[in-house]
């Protein structure tokens, strides 16, 4: 396993470019993303990811939540289908609808599960059980979904080099049973053993994000700037991910990529409102300007002289 990590930057993306879509494609040629989360108390963890995975260029978006603010969801944004889902005593999404999911997850491209939900028994089954009975499509795990991925280990291995893991620090301590303070001691560790061990591609959150792919290579991205530590953040940035996967990004060049556009597009609110109070909804405008800026940048670098 090579222990060299290798700097994200503009110049590595354009050699690794997204794939292009043509006038006259429809919405389903940019593949077709299921958000499968929110709970009563958080449920704009689902409209955050949902919204950027659309900013991504995603084509078409469902979002499976709790029956209780699904109508309100689904006004939130009209851009999606949005349906309803057996909740939990405490408000979270119901184990029990797992084989009504699966059905669902298997008519998709990705499935991005975890933002915004609780109740971490009813996670921890309901994850467990989508990934043992599904089969096809790419799952992003965010949130909550990161909880004891090792007692999952059996249904994870039918997803290898699919899965992409977005952990923080308290996550990725949780999946690894050690504490944040080793984890913060040695996050490129961390994700390389995460990464290896459950054969997902990992990128580890944090001042420097590091991207880790299932053979232990490594990136790192220290773009960005602390404004980006705000509530929805991560969302947004399973969102992202999530929405270049649909359109058919492989999942390493996906989350090298939406690690990179998260970190830029704070960069960008940080000139404009300033490195300190921008809100991650903000992020998500910034995310077509910055695809198309990079394009026109790979365009006029590949035009003859």
């Amino acid at each position: 396993m090579s222990e060299a990590v290798t700097p994200v930057t503009d110049g590595l993306l354009r050699s690794i470019p997204l794939p292009r879509h043509h006038e006259g494609e429809d919405k389903d040629e940019r593949g077709r993303v299921l958000v499968i989360g929110g709970s009563v108390e958080t449920p704009g963890g689902a409209l955050l990811a949902g919204l950027a995975a659309l900013r991504a260029g995603a084509g078409k978006l469902q979002i499976a939540t709790c029956c209780s603010i699904a109508p309100q969801l689904a006004v939130a944004v009209p851009e999606a289908l949005v349906s309803g889902l057996e909740e939990t005593p405490s408000g979270g999404i119901s184990a029990v609808e797992a084989e009504r999911l699966a059905g669902r997850c298997s008519r998709t491209d990705v499935v991005l599960l975890g933002p915004g939900m609780m109740d971490s028994a009813a996670v921890l089954l309901l994850t467990n059980r989508l990934l043992e009975l599904t089969n096809g499509p790419c799952f992003v795990l965010d949130a909550a979904a990161l909880q004891k991925l090792d007692d999952c280990r059996a249904a994870l291995a039918g997803h290898a080099g699919r899965i992409v893991l977005t952990p923080h620090a308290g996550e990725m301590a949780s999946l690894l049973g050690i504490p944040r303070d080793a984890v913060l001691v040695d996050p490129l560790a961390a994700a390389r053993k995460v990464a290896t061990g459950l054969q997902a591609v990992v990128a580890m959150k944090g001042g420097c994000t590091f991207i880790v792919d299932p053979k232990g290579r490594a990136w790192s991205c220290d773009h960005g700037n602390v404004g980006l530590a705000t509530s929805g953040s991560g969302d947004t940035l399973a969102g992202i991910i999530a929405g270049l996967l649909a359109r058919g990004a492989a999942p390493t060049e996906a989350t090298l990529w939406g690690v990179y556009l998260h970190a830029e597009a704070g960069e960008r609110l940080a000139r404009t409102r300033g490195p300190i109070g921008y809100l991650a909804r903000e992020l998500l405008a910034e995310i077509p300007a910055i695809m198309a800026d990079m394009q026109q940048r790979t365009d006029v670098a590949e035009a003859p002289a």
